[in-house]
């Protein structure tokens, strides 16, 4: 019996067990794995972007690729740039004091101060030094820019550190950065965190290297002696060199300019030394910002239009006419010029055949500002065609878009451009584009054909060739059937980052 006890209990206890066994198993069941996404962290370093400071097209380029890519959730976007007086004041308001420290250049301390500012889904930092950056007019032409960029580079990798925003890409732009990435991997590369930080270098225009005496070199820079080889060119400092010898990748602004900057008569000295780094050279066109750049929403036109319905666009040219003092025709064409008034921007070419061009049935109409003899010539040359021909010496965000959205054919005959917007933003206008096949302007606009094309395009650098391609675009404008097809063709391009942001990643992730 007492056998038979034993065995029940133990029975009962093993029951017991194996139910709990199972209540185990149901109160334990075992939750999805939830999945944190590590965000790819890109930092880009530049002299300018927009809106806050501009000059030029690398303005516009840092203030809509950023943007750009931060559509993206998997990326985190941040650029860094000077704090300049002369931004805005509605800007500088809102910007958030975060930290300060001392930064060395050569034998120098100096202050930096940070400032931030979430804008558009891209976050700024400000470096702030008033003895570099409180300055009148422009941003660059100092007889201290070496000193003044080299403190940038510096306070920028610094700012890295004490902010503990270490990114996995650091995209470095023009001179005025390069010297971040030759102290970034020839100084910082001790430090694990900044060891691992893969670089980007983007050349918008290999003419400005950022060429500085030799003496300059310890004093100034701060360079160790193992940099020599690498920053040494022609006897001098050269940033851009250093950059380009020491970055992960190089990238230009054009795919046609990335080939061309391998020649002498385009790399200003550095082919060799482009075609030494051949293997990491990488061309991507440029976009716009084409919420910006809409005729649909365009403040500054006397007038909005879309490319199904042009309507308004007859409205800013008969405007435009009226404000320029020119007689008011809509069968007329308006060729337009907008450019810094200086050699390699076609200028010669253009005051070569300008007066034939003018003998015919056509307006001119030239904004900008230059050299000295080119700004005579063309304000000479409107007085001497008044009424076919106006010059206005400005730099003129509002006349301008006025201009893009008035005028009929945009002449930009360039003997190098490494991408171009004017022609873009043209094109956005609905204002044909005529250029010369070279850098952006070879990429972005395609000849018309009458089947095909976006523009008119002609190769080789003289003005014979120009005049008579503008001719041909003139006599394109006169069939109101195949301008409204080019015109369409024109306005219906894709000139927006959405494809080339997409390229950019695709240099990060390698």
């Amino acid at each position: 019996m007492a056998s038979t006890k034993t065995t029940t209990k133990s029975t009962t206890k093993a029951k017991t067990t194996k139910s709990a066994e199972v209540k185990t198993k149901k109160t334990t069941k075992k939750l999805p794995e939830i999945k944190v996404i590590k965000k790819k962290k890109i930092v880009f370093l530049g002299s300018e972007a927009a809106p806050f400071i501009a000059t030029g097209g690398l303005a516009d380029v840092l203030g809509s690729l950023p943007k750009a890519l931060a559509k993206n959730k998997d990326l985190d976007v941040s650029v860094i740039l000077p704090l300049y007086s002369s931004i805005n004041q509605e800007f500088r308001a809102k910007f958030k004091f975060l930290t300060d420290f001392k930064v060395s250049v050569g034998w120098r301390l100096q202050y930096a101060g940070v400032f931030y500012y979430e804008y558009q889904g891209v976050k700024f930092y400000f470096i702030d030094n008033e003895y570099y950056f409180k300055r009148e007019g422009n941003i660059y032409g100092f007889y201290d820019d070496g000193e003044r960029f080299a403190y940038f580079s510096r306070a920028a990798l610094d700012t890295l550190s004490r902010l503990d925003i270490y990114p996995d890409v650091l995209h470095c732009n023009d001179w005025q950065t390069a010297a971040a990435i030759i102290y970034l991997k020839g100084m910082y590369y001790g430090d694990e965190k900044f060891n691992k930080i893969k670089t980007v270098f983007t050349i918008h225009n290999i003419e400005y290297q950022g060429k500085f005496d030799m003496f300059t070199f310890g004093d100034l820079f701060g360079f160790s002696d193992t940099l020599r080889e690498k920053v040494e060119f022609d006897g001098m400092v050269n940033l851009m060199k250093g950059a380009i010898e020491m970055s992960d990748i190089v990238s230009t602004v054009s795919p046609t300019y990335a080939e061309e900057i391998k020649t002498p008569f385009f790399a200003h000295g550095l082919d060799g030394i482009i075609n030494r780094n051949a293997q990491k050279v990488y061309g991507i066109l440029n976009g716009i910002d084409v919420d910006y750049y809409n005729p649909k929403t365009d403040k500054y036109l006397f007038a909005n239009y879309t490319d199904k319905d042009l309507s308004g666009k007859a409205v800013c040219k008969a405007e435009l006419q009226k404000m320029l003092n020119l007689p008011v025709r809509g069968d007329v064409p308006i060729i337009a010029i907008i450019s810094r008034l200086v050699s390699h921007k076609g200028l010669d070419i253009v005051k070569a055949a300008i007066e034939d061009l003018l003998t015919q049935d056509v307006q001119v109409v030239i904004l900008g500002k230059g050299e000295i003899g080119y700004e005579n010539y063309f304000t000479h040359l409107s007085h001497c065609y008044g009424g076919k021909c106006v010059t206005v010496i400005a730099f003129n965000q509002d006349l301008s878009r006025k201009i893009y959205s008035g005028a009929d054919i945009f002449l930009m005959p360039s003997k190098m451009e490494p991408c171009g917007l004017s022609q873009m933003i043209a094109s956005r206008y609905g204002t044909v584009p005529v250029v010369r096949e070279t850098g952006g302007l070879n990429d972005s606009i395609k000849a018309y054909t009458g089947v095909k094309g976006n523009g008119f395009t002609f190769h080789d650098y003289n003005a014979h060739d120009m005049l008579y391609v503008i001719n041909e675009a003139i006599r394109t404008f006169k069939d109101k059937e195949k301008w409204l097809d080019v015109q369409n063709r024109a306005m219906t391009t894709d000139f927006s980052w959405k494809v080339q942001a997409g390229e950019y990643e695709k240099l990060y992730n390698k």
